[in-house]
């Protein structure tokens, strides 16, 4: 999450001009087994090493390595710049969880504190909303908490036929 974090960070200094180009990413290095002797421990690991997001069969997840930098500017200027565009983000929220009943248990209420922020801050309806790429924790306590919460803000009210998407691809290259 540090690393959606400092997206977030660099969104809003561009929007309030402090810069007029960012760099944003994250890096996960697996150095040493004590973080997955833990988390072996506190049963959050996949016991076949496979995460299973939105299975019956979830267990657990995946431990992954990798790096991912995104360079980010504002529309006015890529254009201007005749810059390749991949994706525009229009809005985004960051929060902290608040209590819950241990590190590995999401807290519902307080995503869809969140998920209405975010929708606020990019100026977007529920409605609009095509597809989330989710957290996906592979858990059986974490992944319903977290489908719960996107339901409860993104499918209310929702046409049937303009369906709301989930995936999350972490499954298939580790946490």
């Amino acid at each position: 999450s540090s690393s959606l974090v400092a997206v977030h960070l660099a969104c809003q200094s561009l929007r309030n001009r402090e810069c007029d180009m960012a760099l944003a990413g994250g890096v996960n290095l697996i150095m040493s087994p004590i973080g997955h002797i833990i988390l072996s421990r506190m049963r959050a690991i996949a016991t076949d090493g496979r995460c299973k997001t939105f299975d019956a069969q979830a267990d657990g997840y995946s431990r992954g390595e990798g790096f991912g930098v995104v360079i980010l500017k504002r529309l006015s200027d890529a254009l201007a710049d005749d810059n390749r565009i991949l994706a525009l983000i229009r809005g985004s929220a960051v929060n902290q969880d608040g209590r819950s009943s241990g590190l590995t248990a999401p807290n519902g209420p307080s995503q869809e504190v969140m998920l209405r922020q975010a929708l606020s801050n990019a100026g977007v309806t529920p409605a609009q909303m095509g597809y989330v790429e989710a957290h996906g924790t592979g858990t059986p306590l974490g992944d319903p908490i977290e489908v719960q919460a996107l339901a409860a803000v993104l499918g209310a009210n929702r046409d049937r036929t303009t369906p709301l998407r989930i995936g999350s691809v972490k499954t298939n290259i580790g946490h």
